[in-house]
């Protein structure tokens, strides 16, 4: 056997996986919390209702997801109803994700519950 390139490997640069850049990334919004740390998402865009897992970043990271949050989204090349969850917004109101937001002294107190 001589040195060289194995016949099975391409001879070009080009190879045939998709790279993880080019995966198309869109907008949307939580709609559904589900287990095993997965959420229903509506894109912004079409309104579709597609299934993402969190990136692993985001778990590494103790990223928390809420319902309501609007995220980036990175579709599957080959399920376009899957996606993955690689950014969180914070959305209108939520100055800090995860903590609660207590009332200020100066705000006027809820109506009572009836």
């Amino acid at each position: 056997m001589s040195g060289g390139t194995p016949s099975f490997l391409p001879l070009s640069n080009s190879s045939p996986f998709t790279p993880l850049s080019s995966l198309p990334q869109v907008d949307g919004i939580v709609k559904e919390s589900l287990p095993n740390a997965k959420f229903r998402v509506e894109l912004m865009a079409t309104k579709a209702i597609i299934v993402c897992s969190t990136s692993g970043k985001m778990r590494k990271n103790f990223v928390r997801v809420l319902v309501g949050d609007p995220v980036k989204v990175e579709l599957s090349p080959y399920d376009l109803t899957r996606g993955r969850i690689t950014y969180r917004s914070r959305g209108p109101g939520k100055d800090r994700p995860g903590f609660p937001q207590f009332p200020t002294p100066d705000a006027p107190p809820p109506p009572p519950s009836a």
